[in-house]
């Protein structure tokens, strides 16, 4: 697994009230945070600029630069924009909790609080961020951190298990032909297609994620490979033939033009599928092996003409 996942999480706090961050700090700590502390909202962006944090518990009312005025400038800055921010507010005034929900603050908390509200409020929110940020912002599905917890899910519950890596066969061609906003519409048809395929199978239910670009990776129960590989195949070619411009569509191919400027052909677009199996005969224990026997099997599948399936077959324990 990603080392990065294993560390806590790391939250700044700043605020100018020592006994008020003194607290905070405390609790964190004791519910397995780390904690930085900045006394202004300055300080703070000099700490941001040092450390990455990966959320920020900001009080409204500081010297220099105040809550509402750090919260504006993390969010301005494409390097801050995503940290999620909680406002702390000592009146509990509807105006100042839409302030700062307007500066761009995730939450907010109201003093006194406890600490039950305090940790609920700063998981929750950390929670949500990680969610967002694992999601494909074209196709909407689960990212590589996801994709990795579902696999550890299903060694964690012993059952048997398939990871699919499917990418599109010659997708340059289609960015090099089209352009980037076409490439686009097929990878989003591919997702649709992969999605559709999810759903036919029925239970136990099969996984869908994003690995980014063209990849994309299903985990399911091995009995359903082939049916789910099969419907995605079939109706994704279905769905490509309509995103090419009719003259290529009718003659089966694009053409393009190389560097020296001689003018090659690239076939329609396809699948190459890699399939791994974690069963009695081979067991997958980790989530990054089982994926990487899977992009193997892959890079056989795309030594075979048209749409290809290739699923490890061999035997043994790993």
């Amino acid at each position: 697994m990603d080392p990065a996942e294993e560390r806590p999480d790391i939250i700044l706090v700043v605020d100018d009230d020592e006994d008020i961050a003194r607290f905070v700090e405390f609790n964190l700590r004791l519910h397995g945070f780390e904690v930085l502390h900045a006394s202004d909202g300055q300080e703070a962006l000099d700490v941001i600029e040092q450390q990455r944090p990966d959320l920020a518990v900001v009080d409204l009312m500081m010297p220099r630069i105040d809550g509402l005025e750090l919260t504006r400038r993390l969010r301005a800055d494409p390097m801050t924009s995503a940290l999620p921010v909680i406002m702390l507010t000592a009146k509990g005034m509807t105006s100042d909790k839409v302030n700062g929900l307007s500066a761009g603050a995730d939450d907010y908390l109201v003093k006194p609080f406890d600490t039950a509200e305090l940790i609920a409020r700063v998981s929750s929110t950390l929670r949500r961020n990680k969610e967002f940020r694992e999601v494909s912002p074209l196709t909407g599905l689960p990212g590589n951190s996801r994709i990795r917890r579902e696999i550890s899910d299903r060694v964690r519950n012993g059952a048997d298990y398939a990871v699919g890596y499917i990418d599109i066969d010659r997708f340059k061609s289609v960015n090099d032909r089209y352009g980037f906003v076409r490439g686009d519409d097929f990878i989003s048809a591919l997702a649709r297609s992969l999605h559709r395929a999810v759903v036919s199978v029925g239970l136990p239910p099969a996984f869908l994620g994003h690995v980014g670009g063209d990849d994309f990776v299903i985990v399911c129960s091995p009995d359903q490979v082939r049916p789910l590989t099969s419907r995605a195949v079939v109706d994704f070619e279905k769905a490509a033939d309509t995103l090419y411009d009719p003259i290529d569509r009718e003659r089966g191919f694009v053409e393009l033009k190389d560097r020296r400027g001689n003018i090659r052909r690239a076939a329609l677009v396809t699948l190459s599928i890699g399939v791994s199996l974690s069963d009695a005969d081979k067991r997958f224990t980790n989530p990054l092996e089982a994926i990487a026997v899977a992009s193997e099997m892959k890079t056989v599948a795309k030594s075979q003409p048209g749409s290809y399936v290739a699923v490890d077959r061999r035997r043994g324990v790993t």
